[in-house]
Parts: C-alpha cells; sequence; structure tokens
C-alpha cells in the first residue's frame, strides 16, 4: 500500500520523543491551515500523553514567513527537543540549520512547493518533494497532519477525538482552497458530515449566532466560518482561529467571535477600500500582463484577499505588496495556468524571501529592488502567460 513519504518516520520519532518526555515544541503558520494542524497534533500528542512544552505562530508581518530567527531566539531555552512545525518550513534553509545548531531536531510537515533543494531538516513531509511515490500532492497542511495524527494514534483513540480532528481538517483544507478531490474530497466530506452535531465548543458556539443559524447551506456556513477565524486578533502571540477552535468553553468561545464579528465588518470595508485603489491605479495604465501594486498604509494581513480579487477581475497574477521603511512584504495571487513561485525563481537574487504555491503565494524584498522586481515579473509573464 502506498504511503506519504516519510510519514511512518515522522510518527515513528514522535512516539519516541513522547514515551521519553521530550520537549515537543509545535510550531504552525497563523492562518487557519496552521492553525488547525497545531491543533490537530496538540490534541493528539495530549491524548498520549506527550510533553508539548510550547507552541508558536510567527507573525508575519513583524518577523517574516516560515520558521524566523526571532522565533528561534524565543525557543532557545527549550532546547534540546523535538520542533515539529506545520504548513511551513520548506524554504528556510538557514534557520532549520540554525534550530539543529541550538540542539533542536527538526520535523517540517509542510505542502508548499519545493525550491531548488530541500532544507537539512531531520524529517520532511510535503508530498511535493523529490522521490514522493503517492499518487495524491493536494493536500492542505492540515491533511498531512491528520493522516499523521491517525498513524500516532493507531486503535487507540476515541471515536469523538478522531471526529473532532477530521472537522479541524475539513475546515482548514477549504480554507486554504485546495483541491476538492481524491483524498482532499474524503477529509472535506468526513469532517463536515459529523460538524453538526460537533463536541467542539468552537465550533458549537456560532449555533449561537441567529444569523448563522439561519444559513441552511452547509458551504454557505463553513464560509462564514472561515471568514470570521480568518480575521486577524493575535493575544500573546496565540491567533484567534486557535483561541476559538480550542476554547475549553462555549461561552468563552461566543465572546470572542463577537469581537471578531466587528473586526470582521473594518476588515471587508478595508478590503474593498484597498482593491479601489489599486484599480484607480491601474486604470492610468495600459492593461497589464501582471498586477504589482503596493502601499505603505496598506494592512498586511488583508493583502491575500485584495489580491484574490484584483487577479479574478484582471485575469493575470496580482502581486500586492505593503511598504515598510527599509522593505516591502507582499501576498500573490493568481488564475488557474500561472505559476507565480515559478516567477519568483526567476527573481530570486532580487528577493529576500519567497514561496507558497503556484496560484496563491508569497514575497519578501528591500525596497531599492521593488522596480527592478516588478520589471522581472513583467518579463516573465510577457513570455510566459501561461506557466503550467
Amino acid at each position: 500500500m502506498l504511503e506519504i513519504k516519510n510519514l511512518k518516520k515522522a510518527a515513528q520519532r514522535i512516539k519516541k520523543a513522547v514515551q521519553d518526555k521530550e520537549r515537543i515544541i509545535l510550531y504552525g503558520d497563523s492562518d487557519l491551515d496552521g492553525v488547525c494542524s497545531v491543533i490537530i497534533l496538540q490534541e493528539t500528542l495530549l491524548s498520549l500523553g506527550g510533553n508539548i512544552c510550547a507552541l508558536y505562530f510567527p507573525d508575519r508581518e513583524q518577523e517574516g514567513y516560515g520558521i524566523t530567527k526571532t522565533a528561534l531566539g524565543r525557543l532557545e531555552s527549550y532546547a534540546p527537543g523535538l520542533l515539529i512545525s506545520m504548513d511551513l518550513g520548506i524554504t528556510n534553509f538557514e534557520e532549520i540549520r540554525q534550530a539543529r545548531a541550538m540542539g533542536f531536531e527538526v520535523i517540517l510537515v509542510d505542502h508548499h512547493e519545493i525550491l531548488d533543494a530541500l532544507p537539512e531538516a531531520d524529517i520532511i513531509v510535503d508530498p511535493k518533494q523529490p522521490g514522493e511515490t503517492y499518487p495524491f500532492h493536494g493536500f492542505a497542511a492540515c491533511g498531512l497532519t491528520l493522516r499523521l495524527a491517525l498513524t500516532l494514534l493507531e486503535k487507540k483513540a476515541s471515536l469523538a477525538l478522531i471526529s473532532g480532528l477530521k472537522e479541524l481538517a475539513a475546515l482548514a483544507t477549504v480554507a486554504d482552497m485546495m483541491p476538492r478531490k481524491e483524498d482532499n474530497l474524503q477529509i472535506i466530506q468526513e469532517g463536515l458530515s459529523s460538524m453538526g452535531s460537533s463536541w467542539r465548543p468552537g465550533i458549537k458556539a456560532f449555533e449561537q449566532f441567529e444569523e448563522f443559524r439561519r444559513i441552511e447551506s452547509v458551504e454557505v456556513r463553513i464560509t462564514q466560518m472561515i471568514a470570521l477565524l480568518n480575521v486577524r486578533d493575535v493575544e500573546y502571540g496565540i491567533p484567534a482561529a486557535y483561541r476559538v477552535l480550542a476554547a475549553k468553553t462555549e461561552q468563552e468561545a461566543v465572546e470572542l467571535l463577537r469581537v471578531l464579528q466587528e473586526k470582521h465588518k473594518i476588515r471587508k470595508d478595508n478590503i474593498r477600500l484597498y482593491a479601489e485603489r489599486v484599480r484607480s491605479s491601474l486604470a492610468r495604465a495600459p492593461r497589464p500582463v501582471v498586477i504589482f501594486e503596493g502601499d505603505e498604509s496598506f494592512d498586511y494581513i488583508l493583502l491575500g484577499s485584495v489580491a484574490s480579487i484584483i487577479s479574478q477581475e484582471y485575469n493575470v497574477p496580482a502581486f500586492i505588496y505593503k511598504k515598510k521603511e527599509l522593505e516591502s512584504i507582499g501576498s500573490v495571487r493568481a488564475p488557474s495556468g500561472y505559476d507565480t513561485v515559478q516567477a519568483m525563481k526567476v527573481c530570486a537574487p532580487l528577493l529576500s524571501t519567497y514561496g507558497g504555491h503556484a496560484q496563491a503565494s508569497g514575497f519578501r524584498l528591500r525596497n531599492e529592488n521593488l522596480e527592478k522586481f516588478k520589471d522581472c515579473l513583467v518579463d516573465h509573464f510577457t513570455n510566459n502567460s501561461r506557466t503550467i
């Protein structure tokens, strides 16, 4: 039977860490895929008696994407230990070398595109890596983490725990817009089928809102849940999505969801404002082959939504960035058929970091390279209108 490369190897190493009471650090991206991945593995390890000593979600705007040097500085006191990263890390070559030099063993569970090489992690689970024989490569990180969790649990878990993990995997697979076919279709169907009778306080809390109860379509309900859970609200480094979905009581989750509702209204207004600014700028120029727009006032966390809107409207890749004092950070979205990671690989000497998926990615660069990067992208997409 075909298995995802290194999945069993990762499970065996984690089992050893649990048995030996090693310190385990769970490190996830701050989006819903990363958050759900962390909760899935956290609840699994706690049920097995694992010694989880820290959770970490990097602040993309302040620290950068992935395993960051800031994070390693804050986690240094937990070394030696087992650092398990989810939904990030596959492009963090230098940081992973640093983590291992500090005394961490590193397991990566990621689903993003491989660049020119693999980082020197101890174990890598990523279906896009060389030598992968498993036929389906379109997992979200939460789908891979679910597979890892089920391998760890074997037949020792209650049906309630397993259904709760599957609900999280389904929610995040939909949120990350992964292809709804093959393994993902099974994850989504199994997870959504039990969500209406979920034991999880953070999911049950949505039923306390009349406007949510009025929605009959499961698809619309999930979309509304994702919209609220994606609202940025961080306390002590922990995203709101984690605090809702890992809440111990319904009331705790309800109170936080009320805050997120208010923030969501402001978020929608700002997304509309930013999109209109980009449209106004584009109105003064010929129809572009690629859109490259930014502003100092943009809120980084909203750029993915803006890029998605603009990319759909103009049917070309959209690179939308926030300009800071010395550098800029951006989000990228593109229609089907474009590979934005490949485009950035061509322009890599101009970038500090980049990575992601073909149609949804991100970048960071110094401001003096902005125009050169734009020119490189224009040249690439002029000659490669559709690259996949």
